[in-house]
Order: C-alpha cells, then sequence, then structure tokens
C-alpha cells in the first residue's frame, strides 16, 4: 500500500494514477490520515436482452415479397 499526503499527491498525480493501474493500492491521506483510496475505473458491462417490444411490433407475412411494380418503378423508373 501506498500512503502519500494531499500534496505530495498533487504533485505526483499522474504517477500514482499508473500506479493505481498497474494495481498497486494507493491511499491519499491529510495529516497521516487516510481520506481517499485511488482505485482504477472499471466500466460495468450489461448484458443485452430481447424481449422488451414483445406483443408491441407485428412483421406481416408478405414482409420480405418483393415490391410491387409501382412502387419499383416510383424508384426506379420504367428501366
Amino acid at each position: 500500500m501506498i500512503l502519500v499526503n494531499i500534496h505530495e499527491a498533487k504533485t505526483h498525480f499522474s504517477k500514482l494514477i499508473n500506479q493505481a493501474i498497474a494495481g498497486e493500492e494507493v491511499v491519499i491521506a491529510r495529516d497521516g490520515t487516510p481520506l481517499i483510496k485511488l482505485t482504477p475505473y472499471i466500466e460495468e458491462t450489461r448484458h443485452r436482452q430481447g424481449g422488451q417490444l414483445s406483443g408491441l411490433i407485428q412483421i406481416r407475412e408478405d414482409f420480405d415479397d418483393p415490391l410491387p411494380e409501382e412502387y419499383l418503378n416510383s424508384f426506379y423508373g420504367d428501366q
């Protein structure tokens, strides 16, 4: 464990951050009394789950059928 006072922590902040990232326990103190532990931030990952819109959306049976000629012509013209 590394115990440093606030003044020393301000002077060597980048070095202390690197030590905390490397796994060392860094404690910042005032007049020798521990106040704060410097630890690396680890983002919490959330697992995706489906089904939130179940029953709210309906997909028609003909969803992937070819488009009618009049729609195709509006996009591509008469080719």
